[in-house]
Parts: structure tokens; sequence; C-alpha cells
């Protein structure tokens, strides 16, 4: 009896692991959002990518870490996500018109304060 209860939450607990609080969902597809019609530039591995082609890169990772259970907010996305790459290591860069390149980790911190903020800011 113990080992099939064991098997059974062995097989179930990759559901709860992979479930997003749709707050945190919410927010996340927000920054999506707001990085796609930025109009800003995406630096990835030393090229730069229209910021559509960044938001497509950006939900595959977002897709990985919440089927393994490691998105639970907006912040992990940015820390896990948004912040460089995986295999290389080397940091995201957003260059919006002619301001000069920043780390994605503080484009998308930015982004995440004016969604969270009751009067919204240009």
């Amino acid at each position: 009896m113990r080992g099939g209860l064991l098997a059974l939450l062995l097989a179930v607990s990759p559901a709860w692991a992979a479930e997003l609080p749709a707050p945190a969902a919410a927010e996340i597809g927000r920054l999506l959002d707001a990085l796609e019609t930025s109009g800003c530039r995406f630096n990835r591995n030393g090229s730069w990518y229209p910021a559509a082609d960044a938001r497509g890169h950006l939900a595959k990772k977002v897709d990985y870490l919440r089927d393994k259970g490691l998105l639970a907010s907006a912040e992990d996305f940015i820390t896990r996500a948004g912040t460089g790459s995986s295999v290389s290591g080397k940091p995201y860069q957003v260059q919006c018109g002619t301001q000069p390149a920043q780390s994605s980790a503080d484009w998308l911190r930015g982004q995440l304060r004016r969604l969270r903020s009751p009067v919204q800011v240009p």
C-alpha cells in the first residue's frame, strides 16, 4: 500500500511543480508583451535581435522553467530567464532608441515596477 501511494505521489508531483500562480503568470506575460512592443533591441550572446524575437526566446525559457517548477513570481522570471544566457553565461542587454544599452535585468525590473505602480507612468 505504501509503495502504491509513493508511486502515485511521484507520478503527480511534476504537475504540482509545474503550476505557476495566476498573478505571476499574468505579470510575466505583461513583461513579455512590454518587451515585444517596446521597439527596443535585445542583445543575446553578442548579437542584437528585434524585441519580438527576444520575446519568443524568453517565452521558451519561461516554458522550460515552469515545467521544472522553477518559477513562482515575475522576479523568478527575471532572475532565471531574463538576466542572461544559461548556456554561455553572458548577460542579456536591452537598448531602446538612442539610449545606452542596459542589462535586461534592470530593464525588466523597471518594467515590472511600472506594471505594479498604481499610477501608470509612460
